[in-house]
């Protein structure tokens, strides 16, 4: 019998997601079909009910839904449940579990790109929004300790840290003040929409006192390289785009929903032709 995954959120035309995840069911020879859903706020909690009782076995959770799905679902893994949010929920039996695989995707595709052990050293985090504390409470749930948060608002970076139910070594600082302390981190990982679309000029901050042997993650993926990502790359460091956390996220859920580990250069090839590009 065929099994029906998908995606929700609103809008839902833009995902890559299905184009990804259906490629990687026909190359594996699984018999699936995953499709997107446009539901809108005020029928998330029908459209839930009404996944589970068609039997959908398993689907993601892009905006605006990942935080307010989480009442309709009937298992939160812990890790989510800190993070406050749901991109991946999975079919038990009769019940959907919801999981969030965004800070683990962007440590997979950190691993890749950078090297296997970073814990040890010193990170930067840019922006404190969903995804920057998806990223810091996982890199602080799998034993890292020095990450600093910067952001325009230095409230809401102080209130990201005090949140965090992980342990870690943390300051809130400014963007002007991470400026001058830039030569301190071995990691900075940008997790603002600066630099989107059509602002490609746009950065949060200058990188004048970069570490030139520092790694420099941007988890924007259009375009392939914002303007934070040149401006590091010609100051002699490693960069990497989000295209890399948005594949390995997806191959996460994959795993959970199927319990096989999909080929993941073939889902990231894919991504990258969609987007008409190439990755950093």
């Amino acid at each position: 019998m065929i099994k029906l995954y998908g995606v929700i959120g609103d809008p839902i035309v833009q995902s890559m997601s299905p184009v990804m995840q259906s490629q990687e069911f026909n190359q594996l020879g699984i018999e699936a079909h995953y499709h997107p859903f446009h539901i809108v706020d005020k029928d998330l909690k029908d459209a839930v009910k009404g996944m589970k009782a068609i039997g959908i076995a398993g689907f993601n959770v892009t905006s605006p839904h990942k935080t307010t799905i989480m009442p309709f679902l009937d298992y939160i893994d812990p890790l989510a449940k800190a993070i406050g949010a749901v991109n991946t929920v999975v079919r038990v039996n009769d019940e959907f579990h919801g999981y969030n695989t965004d800070g683990m995707g962007f440590i997979k595709a950190l691993q890749a790109d950078w090297k296997e052990s970073f814990y040890h050293d010193n990170a930067l985090i840019i922006g404190a929004g969903g995804a920057a504390k998806a990223i810091y409470y996982t890199l602080l749930s799998t034993g890292m300790k020095n990450i600093d948060i910067s952001n325009r608002s230095v409230d809401k970076a102080k209130q990201l840290i005090m949140d965090c139910p992980f342990e870690g070594n943390s300051k809130a600082m400014s963007l002007k003040e991470a400026e001058t302390s830039l030569d301190q981190y071995q990691l900075i990982i940008q997790t603002t929409s600066i630099g989107m679309y059509p602002h490609l000029s746009d950065s949060p901050l200058s990188l004048a006192k970069l570490n030139q042997d520092a790694f420099v993650s941007d988890i924007i993926y259009n375009p392939f390289e914002t303007a934070l990502l040149k401006e590091a790359k010609e100051r002699g460091a490693k960069i990497q785009n989000g295209v890399g956390m948005f594949v390995y996220q997806g191959a996460l859920a994959f795993e959970k929903w199927t319990s096989i580990v999909p080929d993941v250069e073939r889902m990231k090839k894919i991504v990258i032709k969609h987007l008409g590009g190439n990755p950093c």
